[in-house]
């Protein structure tokens, strides 16, 4: 089965929406992948073109092989899941078609939302009796906090990028320092094998 990846870069200023569209062909597999941070929730609607006697199964999935989300003979629905921590993660679909039977490609559309995008603001307002100001000042606060955590981060990945530099110019440093007393110490040991040598053999004092 042939296998094809689509790979998301997600901005780390922003969590949005993310929707595409391709065509399946028949017995191939299509991954999107992702790379996410831990307790970011993620919401997907899909749509597969209906084609009789052909099956579309999907998985979800992190880079270990743990399934969060996994369903067989797909059309229409929806799966949604919290990472559990900084991870890649992708989104699987599988064309499965009998060989005695005459396959063509399924169109197949995924809405991918992810962070606030991909929160019920309508919900949580009917459920905690907010008003449409209320909530939408909710909505603001989450993205605020979305923000500043995307800041750690990018800070954290900078200090940490700082010291394995640092580290590497350390490590560069001693080993030319290393090979510069390696080299010394041959060329003197040379010189003197060489001298120790003419002297046996009487072309020098």
């Amino acid at each position: 089965m042939e296998v094809y990846y689509l790979v998301f870069f997600l901005s780390l200023f922003w969590h949005g929406s993310d929707g595409i569209m391709w065509s399946l062909a028949p017995n191939t597999q299509k991954c999107l992948k992702s790379e996410l941070q831990a307790n970011v929730l993620v919401a997907g609607e899909y749509d597969v073109q209906e084609v009789p006697g052909q099956r579309v199964d999907y998985i979800v999935r992190d880079s270990k092989g743990h399934i969060l989300s996994q369903r067989e003979s797909i059309t229409k629905g929806k799966f949604t899941f919290v990472t559990d921590s900084y991870d890649t993660f992708e989104v699987c679909f599988f064309s499965k078609v009998p060989p005695e039977r005459r396959s063509v490609s399924q169109d197949v559309t995924l809405d991918l939302k992810i962070g606030i995008e991909a929160k019920n603001y309508e919900g949580i307002g009917e459920a905690a009796k907010l008003k449409p100001v209320e909530l939408e000042l909710k909505r603001l606060e989450d993205l605020s906090e979305a923000i500043v955590q995307d800041f750690t981060l990018m800070r954290k990945r900078e200090e940490e990028m700082r010291d394995t530099n640092e580290s590497t110019n350390n490590r560069v440093l001693f080993f030319s320092l290393f090979s510069m007393v390696c080299l010394l110490g041959l060329a003197t040991w040379q010189v003197l094998y060489l001298r120790r040598y003419f002297k046996a053999k009487k072309l020098i004092e």
